[in-house]
């Protein structure tokens, strides 16, 4: 025998080994098919294949993240924005899905598109930008209830971001304008009607203290003339006094 016939020889044994011995990794399993049939799913460790009759299809079980694309997205309240999304999925079924669908990373991404649009679609802006994390958890559960059949767990789902044009953008503005005016109002009529109440309270007991009455006039008094330096007369109706005059002479009486 030559030595092309040995290198013949050892070229087949060759590839005999490599479909024949198979390593997987800890997050590996194969799943293995008989003659074109299902078999079972083996892994991690050391796989040995009967050649040419069985063979193997690896599949990772990692979480997988995944971009969504921008998506064109009309509101219930008719305005259009563009939104995108990430999805944290894994595969818990090799046997599904191998078997049930062609492409699995496909199939999800496709679906998380159309997902997406559909969900945020029966939705109003002023939900999509304050509400996310009810709009993700209704994206995930539905996701993980359509890709269950094809051994797929949905983990997360998070919407990045949501981008509106230019006009939308002045007229939210213009609205969160008069929202902040509107309250402005609101609190300054607030304001002024506890003012009045207040001052309500204490007119109604300087009214029932003729003397307390008397001194708040002198105090004004007082107030005004500290104020300026020009002259300012007053008249001083003795009514005024006469109150003061009174408790003087009570005080006297006392002591």
């Amino acid at each position: 025998m030559g030595l092309a016939t040995f290198g013949i020889i050892g070229a087949i044994l060759i590839i005999i080994l490599v479909n024949t011995i198979k390593i997987l990794k800890e997050y590996e399993r194969g799943v293995i098919f008989f003659l074109g049939r299902f078999y079972k799913v083996k892994g991690p460790g050391l796989i040995i294949l009967i050649p040419f009759i069985q063979t193997m299809t690896k599949v990772d079980l990692r979480v997988i993240v995944m971009d969504v694309p921008t998506q064109d997205v009309i509101s219930r309240d008719n305005v259009s924005v563009k939104v995108n999304a990430v999805i944290y999925f894994r595969i818990v079924d090799p046997e599904k899905a191998i078997i049930q669908v062609a492409n699995v990373f496909e199939a999800t991404s496709q679906l998380s598109q159309t997902t997406l649009r559909s969900v945020l679609g029966q939705h109003e802006l002023d939900d999509m930008l304050a509400e996310r994390d009810k709009l993700n958890a209704d994206i995930q559960a539905i996701l993980d209830k359509r890709t269950d059949n094809w051994g797929i767990k949905v983990a997360n789902v998070e919407i990045k971001h949501v981008d509106l044009d230019e006009s939308m953008i002045r007229a939210i503005a213009q609205q969160a304008e008069a929202e902040r005016a509107r309250r402005a109002k609101i609190i300054n009529a607030q304001g002024e009607k506890q003012a009045a109440a207040m001052l309500a309270e204490a007119a109604a007991i300087l009214s029932s203290q003729k003397q307390a009455l008397q001194l708040r006039y002198l105090q004004t008094l007082k107030e005004v003339a500290g104020d300026r330096t020009n002259t300012i007369i007053f008249p001083l109706p003795l009514d005024l006094i006469k109150p003061l005059m009174d408790l003087g002479d009570a005080i006297s009486k006392d002591s």
